[in-house]
């Protein structure tokens, strides 16, 4: 049997979001950090940009960002 690999989060470590506060680990998809609001803001600058001057959100605050820190 081949052993698994852990599960890792896509999203940057200081990606925020309401529920982001209601989780107990590491979000693995979009539906367990947004919820209506679609409200996002990055943990490092406290702003809907990030250190690099993007906008935050689900889809762009992932590895491809030089921004990026593992969960």
């Amino acid at each position: 049997m081949k052993p698994t690999q852990p599960r890792v989060s896509p999203f940057c470590a200081k990606l925020r979001t309401k529920k982001y506060y209601l989780l107990e680990g590491p979000a693995y998809d979009e539906d367990e950090l947004m919820d209506a609001s679609c409200d996002a803001w990055c943990g490092k600058t406290q702003q809907r940009v990030g250190p690099d001057g993007k906008r935050v959100d689900t889809e762009d605050c992932r590895s491809e960002r030089d921004c990026f820190e593992k969960p």
